[in-house]
């Protein structure tokens, strides 16, 4: 498993937990499947298609919670989510690419990162500051 659940991702809002251990699980499941076929599966777009989805709409409804909030920090937050929504696609894209592997272990540490590091940094900020949670 690339990035097991942590309690330190629960933020005591129901709606925004279950959320997050969704992603987690997509982001292990993408990781899986690249590793098991090499990156050749065609699952793997569909699985990147699925993340893109649920990590829209996931940043969507942090940034509900921000604005509910008055969040000073919104611009910033909301800036990581739109840096995060791009790296995501340029991890698309380079599947895509005619030819191109990305290695499974260096896609591996991005998706590891992009999750774990967000959350360490803004998402904890956020929760702390709004009052919520665990």
């Amino acid at each position: 498993m690339l990035v097991p659940w942590n309690d330190r991702y629960a933020t005591g809002i129901d709606e925004v937990d279950f959320e997050h251990r969704e992603l987690v699980e997509l982001v292990n499941r993408i990781h899986d499947t690249y590793v098991e076929s090499n990156g050749g599966a065609p699952a793997i777009a569909a699985l990147f298609g699925d993340l893109n989805r649920a990590i829209a709409a996931h940043f969507a409804l942090e940034e509900h919670h921000m604005r509910a909030a008055g969040y000073r920090a919104l611009p910033a937050h909301k800036a990581d989510h739109e840096r995060l929504l791009d790296d995501l696609r340029d991890m698309m894209d380079a599947h895509e690419a005619a030819g191109t592997r990305v290695d499974a272990a260096e896609l591996g540490r991005a998706l590891d990162a992009w999750f774990s590091v967000h959350f360490g940094t803004h998402d904890a900020k956020l929760f702390k500051a709004i009052g919520h949670h665990p």
